[in-house]
């Protein structure tokens, strides 16, 4: 199969990318599995942007230096932050439905969210990853130019030093796919290829992400020598919703932006219903999200905590259903009555905020190869996300990439080689791989969490080897599934995770080490380079 760009993932950095692309060149999307299955469709709160006169890119690109911990890359920062208001714009041209408010400038509802000097999210309700991607995916499923493959998983990258005609300098000609359906592997020659395959929650036993999160774009990036950055930057979600029938449902940041309030439960005996927030930061429950994260994890541990709960009981019922439909009915199936009760939430591994870098055209370290959204580190979220900078980076750099491949000339496609499975069988135990992936994510819950020190981390970088080997010789030797695939990449995000952890000697945003409690005077990214593993 032959196509000018292939983008791997259906989120909304690679559909914004094929959509701007598509009318000019052939554009394949690689999936996983359907369109709407990544994280960009869970995504609750909502995209924030410059969009009221009260407002200014000053404020909004201070507030985001701020949450970042002195590491966001300022030209980086600005550069999204000042096309924010474009990218809005775009997806109202799409027609994506955000909630209308006529007294407002735009006429369009803006909310506050943790670390938001000002009310400048932009929403759909509390389900605005989903208003977004349905509306994108029936533009990019009517379009002649882009083809679909659902249900097919990027295996690896083919760069030029693999063939036979080796080019002067390496380059990204094309990858591997597997149909999941029939097992068959598919070669496909590329002009262009784009890695937008999110992020890697599922390293971690608790997270709020999809099941596709595994790292792939990554850990392709990493083995076909780009370099990557600031891997322990990892996001917990303050409030995932804690209950036994509840998987990964995720109590928006937009909640305390209307007054939600965290507390301890009953299990706290003469404390309970005490709210705690304040004892921690000024800015209380509006607090960044790390802050926040850790304050939870504190009161947890300290009183031998399974949850804490948020309180949004004050409102009223009319209020939460306009405000959070998603959120209420869903509680409420659950039996909690946020309009009555509190809701019991425990933190939960949410976003990667580094990644393979790239400039703020998308372009990596290798010549036909771009990242865009959870999987580039461009350096706009420094140690720490803000809240909703991150659908307004997929957006503006996935522009940012399109317009790049669009003025790069059209690449001769070369001949390239056969997936060759002649010296391999089928695999004679799966449960190795189930096992592998379980202890993984295990003791990288256990390891290398919220808060973390040497010995855990040199602890966690000591199995990670041990399943390598593993993981490497079950490769070499058996025929590919899906499962494996997703946990080779996972064990190989894990690495860099715990070797960028052990680079940084302080503590800074999300990474809390109690070996190094202070920050240092002068902040510096954390950039791992493959020649030298």
């Amino acid at each position: 199969m032959k196509f000018d760009v292939v983008i791997i993932g259906s989120g909304l950095a690679g559909l914004s990318v094929a959509l701007h692309l598509a009318e000019n060149h052939q554009v394949a999307v690689v999936t996983k599995r359907h369109l709407l299955d990544g994280a960009s469709n869970w995504a609750q709160g909502g995209i924030a942007a410059v969009l009221d006169s009260g407002d200014s890119y000053a404020q909004h690109i201070d507030d985001t230096l701020v949450a970042g911990a002195g590491l966001c890359d300022e030209t980086a920062t600005r550069n999204i932050v000042e096309h924010g208001r474009e990218a809005i714009e775009w997806l109202i041209a799409q027609g994506v439905p955000f909630t209308r408010d006529g007294s407002a400038e735009l006429g369009y509802h803006l909310t506050r969210e943790g670390g938001h000097s000002q009310r400048r999210i932009i929403h759909a309700a509390d389900a605005t990853g989903h208003a977004v991607q349905v509306t994108l995916e029936e533009k990019v499923r009517k379009h002649p130019n882009i083809t679909l493959l659902e249900n097919h998983y990027a295996i690896d990258l083919i760069t030029s030093d693999k063939l036979e005609q080796k080019s002067p300098s390496p380059q990204c000609v094309g990858l591997y796919v597997q149909d999941a359906a029939s097992g068959r592997v598919i070669t496909i020659a590329a002009g262009h290829t784009v890695l937008a395959t999110g992020g890697a929650g599922k390293v971690y036993l608790y997270t709020t992400n999809p099941d596709t999160a595994t790292g792939d774009g990554i850990a392709m990036a990493w083995r076909a020598g780009c370099r990557v950055a600031n891997m322990e930057f990892i996001q917990f979600h303050p409030t995932c919703l804690y209950h036994p029938y509840a998987k990964s449902f995720l109590i928006s940041e937009a909640i305390r932006g209307e007054g939600g309030l965290l507390k301890l439960p009953p299990e706290a005996g003469a404390a309970a219903g005490l709210r705690f927030m304040p004892e921690h930061d000024a800015r209380a429950e509006l607090a960044p999200r790390d802050v926040v994260a850790r304050a939870i994890d504190f009161e947890m541990k300290k009183r031998g905590l399974d949850y804490v709960h948020l309180d949004i009981s004050h409102q009223s019922p009319e209020f939460l259903q306009e405000h959070f439909p998603t959120i209420y009915a869903r509680c409420m199936e659950l039996g909690i009555d946020i309009s009555k009760e509190p809701i019991p939430v425990v933190p939960a591994v949410h976003f990667t905020c580094g990644g393979v870098v790239t400039d703020l055209h998308g372009s990596t370290d290798l010549a036909g190869l771009y990242a865009v959204g959870e999987t580039a580190y461009t350096g706009l979220h420094g140690a720490n996300r803000l809240a909703s900078n991150s659908l307004l980076e997929c957006v503006v750099l996935g522009r940012a990439a399109a317009l790049e491949i669009g003025r790069t000339p059209r690449a001769v496609h070369p001949a390239l080689p056969q997936w060759d499975e002649s010296r391999v069988t089928d695999a004679d135990e799966e449960v190795v791989i189930s096992h592998n992936w379980d202890e993984l994510r295990r003791f990288m819950w256990n390891y290398v969490g919220i808060v973390r020190t040497n010995k855990r981390l040199n602890r966690a970088q000591h199995r990670i080897s041990l399943l390598k080997e593993e993981i490497d010789e079950y490769y070499a030797n058996f025929r590919i599934t899906s499962d494996l695939v997703e946990l080779r990449n996972l064990v190989e995000v894990a690495s860099l995770i715990v070797n960028s952890a052990l680079l940084r000697r302080e503590s800074r945003g999300l990474h809390y080490s109690r070996d190094y409690p202070y920050t240092l005077p002068k902040a510096l990214p954390s950039v791992l380079s493959p020649e030298r593993r």
